[in-house]
């Protein structure tokens, strides 16, 4: 076992805990960002001035009229700025913009005594406008060659050969929609300047460092003269990544400008009318088949909505490429990626990040294909899973190494899922039940874990030990609810060989741990985990070497656990905290900075070739849902999860992001309907569910009625810390599962062998078209292929044309 995933005698880790601050969240006395405004004097606050269009030119801004409203101090212009007017990492987001680019771009911003003077300051300000042309769905940009960004491409073996050798060949095309984050904590910055004009930032962020490089440049100030602070979120989900930045240095312009604190946080319209979401993807495709199933070759075009300016795109993209694989070896592949230019929000990060488009896809095709080819779609996909002892790669080149962790989540879950009896079950009622119906639905996860961009895949720590032998940790990892800190209290203490209560974490901060990762891609507790572990093996081995000469003893020979340190074979003991005492007057350091690397990746962005990922987490859902025929509407009544986290830091954590993960997959698969105006009226370009009553989020009421979840056991993982594996994304795929059976429901309704199309969101409305297919016959029943779905390839003959017709 490697030195990084080897446990110490009696760990603290694999321990269930409860969240570091559960009842700091449950009694309402955890603080986050906006908190700080009622413990802060004479703060001032900020208010967008937003255009309502979805592109236009700036040709005047008037800011006299809300200068003259009551309590309205400041109106923040693109004048103001000192350094670089832009808040994106790709130079293509103007912090104050002299063109509209989506409907609700705000433009400048006010600063106010009151929150409310603020508002009716940035409705007093006159901005005139020559309205541009603008695209608003995907599929106008698309037509219209309307693209930014790179165009990867990922080829494998020999497509055509492979396409035209193939026994049965369908085409199809899929779009799919976005998905907003919905953090119970919208965006928000609170910036104040110190005696030295430096300037402090608390922010809602996931990526610390790259919030104090903007407010940096957009200030004009080297990094050093920027601190920020993340306390904790209320959620971020990807959302907090990116987009935080400018935020940030609005609300430090206007410290730096008025010399008085700055809070600005959105309410909930501005978030979700202002703020990037997870990207739409449009995909066209042709896969091969053999006679018996075996998927031969697949060329596709996937399309990403990245809004008006880059974000995270590309790499969203690039992991969407990464991922159209999932659990299926793929022989010949051709993958063609874009990012379409509309006039919407910017697209951002958001939970898998890319993978679950990618993965999407490949189920999508194979749920409509199974059908066609007269094949179960349990089976259709167990056929083509990854096989160990095969050297079979991804189609980026890198070998799936843990092929039998495919196979062994999915036999397990079939099992503590009884799926073979419930499936008979379920044929019985349906036969019983015409206007009713039931289906059971299997699916798979293989995600890569790391950032596709190597050099992300680093993390730092600062441990210090005082006197009293008390511990205090910093590292790089931002908590937005996820346990990241609960986990990381576990590995100091483990690694210290000390009790949890001897441990106290510090909140995020970018004075005490620089140039940190964004906690994102599942890579926190790994990269941070790391580095929390190397900063404690360092000052552990000088507490060895301290004790080993109390106990008379070889420092080899002593160990320390549960806060005692004693020599192998000796009776002696000494405490934990005599041995720190001990070790300060002996004038040894009591502090480390810890680091950690990634090691064994590369990658080349050019040639879209390499091992990008340290691991692949692993996992299978099965889901049994009930569809009304009337309606469309429907239930989950049971979901049986298995899932890969290596050995687990933390189990309950653990087992509350798998929980979590899947119903936010659920949602965005079945519920979340994003609806955007597309006409040609004044409204063009309006976000149409602007709140949480009109954006259907999942509630208790969508929750499965029985959800059983296990953890992979007897799974550890080289080369990780402590063995376990990543969490945090990984389960949001499992919801494929639900997808699917809806998808068997809907078709259930129609006669045997009957395969439905099914529109994601798969909303009640999108089964009940399915449904209305279905009695049609379906595309297989009838002959016809619906919205481009077609059967061909050179193995099909005149006669098997004239059969299927």
């Amino acid at each position: 076992m490697s030195h990084l995933s080897e446990r110490p005698e009696k760990p603290a880790v694999g321990v269930s805990v409860p969240h570091e601050s559960a009842a700091l969240h449950v009694t309402g006395a955890a603080l986050y960002t906006d908190d700080l405004v009622q413990r802060t004097k004479d703060v001032l606050h900020a208010c967008p001035v937003q255009v309502m269009k979805a592109h236009a030119r700036i040709t005047a801004l008037r800011t006299e009229a809300a200068l003259a409203v009551p309590g309205v101090v400041r109106v923040l212009t693109g004048a103001d700025v000192p350094g670089v007017n832009d808040a994106g990492m790709k130079h293509d987001e103007p912090l104050f913009p002299d063109t509209v680019m989506f409907h609700g771009h705000a433009v400048a911003w006010v600063l106010g005594e009151t929150l409310e003077a603020a508002r009716l300051g940035a409705a007093a300000v006159e901005v005139d406008l020559e309205e541009l042309p603008s695209l608003i769905t995907l599929r106008d940009a698309i037509e219209a060659e309307s693209f930014h960004g790179a165009r990867p491409l990922m080829v494998t073996g020999d497509v055509d050969a492979g396409l035209a050798g193939s026994a049965h060949v369908f085409t199809g095309e899929f779009q799919f929609s976005d998905q907003e984050h919905f953090y119970l904590e919208t965006h928000c910055a609170l910036a104040h300047i110190d005696e030295n004009g430096q300037v402090f930032v608390q922010s809602s962020s996931q990526h610390p460092s790259e919030t104090q490089e903007i407010v940096a440049h957009v200030l004009g100030l080297p990094s050093h003269e920027v601190t920020v602070q993340c306390l904790r979120m209320g959620g971020g989900f990807g959302g907090k990544e990116m987009q935080p930045h400018g935020f940030a240095a609005v609300a430090a312009l206007g410290a730096r400008l008025t010399g008085r604190p700055v809070r600005l946080r959105l309410n909930r319209t501005q978030d979700l009318t202002m703020s990037g979401k997870r990207h739409g993807f449009h995909a066209s495709w042709r896969i091969g088949f053999d006679a018996d199933g075996h998927i031969q070759a697949l060329d596709a075009t996937l399309t990403a909505d990245g809004g008006w300016s880059l974000d995270l795109s590309e790499p969203v993209l690039a992991r969407a490429l990464c991922h159209i694989d999932n659990t299926y070896w793929i022989p010949h592949a051709r993958v063609a990626g874009r990012v379409a230019r509309t006039h919407k929000v910017s697209n951002t990060a958001f939970r898998g990040f890319g993978g679950p488009q990618g993965m999407l896809v490949v189920e999508d095709i194979l749920g409509r294909c199974a059908p066609r080819l007269g094949l179960d779609p349990m089976e259709l996909r167990e056929r083509n899973f990854y096989r160990p002892g095969r050297g079979q790669t991804t189609p980026y080149g890198q070998p799936v190494t843990q092929a039998e962790r495919i196979s062994a989540v999915w036999e397990q879950v079939k099992e503590n899922a009884g799926v073979a009896d419930r499936r008979r079950e379920i044929a019985a009622f349906n036969a019983a039940h015409p206007h009713t119906k039931r289906a059971l639905a299997v699916t798979g996860i293989k995600f890569g874990i790391s950032f596709n961009l190597t050099a992300f895949n680093q993390g730092g720590a600062l441990v210090l030990i005082y006197k009293d032998g008390s511990v205090l940790i910093n590292h790089g990892g931002t908590e937005m609810g996820q346990g990241l800190h609960t986990k990381m209290i576990q590995v100091a203490a483990t690694t210290l060989g000390i009790p949890l209560h001897k441990v106290r974490l510090a909140p995020t901060r970018t004075d005490k741990v620089p140039n940190t990762s964004a906690t994102a891609a599942s890579s926190g507790t790994d990269l941070n985990g790391g580095a929390i572990k190397n900063a404690c093996e360092q000052l552990r081995e000088r507490l060895l070497r301290v004790a080993a000469t109390q106990l008379g003893a070889h420092a080899s020979d002593v160990r320390i656990v549960e806060g005692v340190a004693r020599a192998l074979g000796g009776d002696t003991e000494l405490a934990w905290d005599d041995l720190v005492r001990t070790a300060y007057f002996q004038r040894v350091q009591l502090s480390a900075a810890g680091y950690y690397r990634t090691e064994g990746l590369h990658w080349d962005a050019k040639t879209f070739r390499g091992s990008p990922f340290k691991y692949f987490s692993h996992g299978a859902a099965a889901a049994e849902v009930e569809v009304d025929g009337f309606t469309g509407a429907y239930r989950v009544r049971r979901v049986d999860i298995v899932h890969d986290v290596g050995d687990s830091l933390s189990p309950m954590i653990d087992i509350g992001q798998v929980e979590g993960g899947f119903v936010q997959g659920a949602g965005w698969l079945t519920l979340e309907d994003m609806r955007w105006d597309t006409g040609d009226g004044p409204h063009r370009g309006r976000l149409l569910t602007q709140a949480a009553s009109t954006y259907k989020l999942p509630s208790f009421s969508e929750m499965p009625e029985e959800f059983h979840v296990t953890l992979l056991e007897n799974a550890t993982e080289e080369g990780a810390v402590y063995g376990s594996k990543a969490v945090g994304e990984p389960p949001l795929m499992l919801a494929f599962s639900v997808r699917e059976a809806l998808r068997q429901a809907a078709a259930a309704f129609g006669p045997p062998g009957t395969g439905v199309e099914l529109a994601s969101p798969a909303t009640p409305e999108a089964v009940y078209w399915a449904i209305r297919e279905a009695r049609r016959g379906g595309a297989s029943g009838s002959g016809r292929a619906p919205d481009g779905l077609a059967d061909g390839g050179p193995a099909r003959t005149d006669a098997e044309a004239l059969h299927r017709a």
